[in-house]
């Protein structure tokens, strides 16, 4: 169940390739994207100084590419960690979600932020992640990050 969104959203956002060039679909944090240009995608982190003020840059030529998003304080689903966001890049949305919710499982506290890019690096198809909790911030892959205009 922890990759429901991602999986609906990749397999509707693949069908609808075939209507269209582009395809964004977002579901919850769970984005399965197709894109021909430059996207930016904002990240939301709950009562983290840093909701709103980080984005993720993605280019059309590294889609499709699932993005999803997982929170232990954010939203109505369950989690056993506390991250404020985990976000995980992979071509399979269902990966990503699943990977998402693994990882955000294990961040308790900022100081568990490199033991999830450690379990994250384990799993071979993830292209990127971006971890937060509080004020702290950690990144692996290939994740491109910018500073949200306001």
């Amino acid at each position: 169940m922890a990759s429901v969104a991602g999986a609906i959203n990749e397999f509707v956002g693949t069908e609808l390739l075939a209507f269209s060039p582009e395809v964004i679909i977002e579901n919850g944090g769970d984005i399965f994207l197709k894109s021909l240009g430059k996207r930016i995608i904002g990240i939301y982190a709950g009562e983290s100084p840093l909701t709103g003020k980080i984005g993720l840059e993605i280019n059309g030529e590294d889609t499709p590419l699932g993005i999803c998003t997982s929170s232990g304080t954010v939203g109505h689903s369950l989690s056993y960690g506390q991250a404020d966001a985990v976000v995980v890049l992979a071509q399979s949305a269902t990966l990503a979600d699943a990977a998402a919710t693994a990882i955000g499982n294990l961040i308790k506290q900022p100081d568990d932020i490199p033991d999830g890019i450690e379990f994250a690096k384990g799993i071979e198809e993830l292209k990127g992640l971006l971890i937060i909790k509080d004020d702290r911030v950690g990144l692996w892959g290939e994740v491109k990050i910018c500073q949200m205009s306001t």
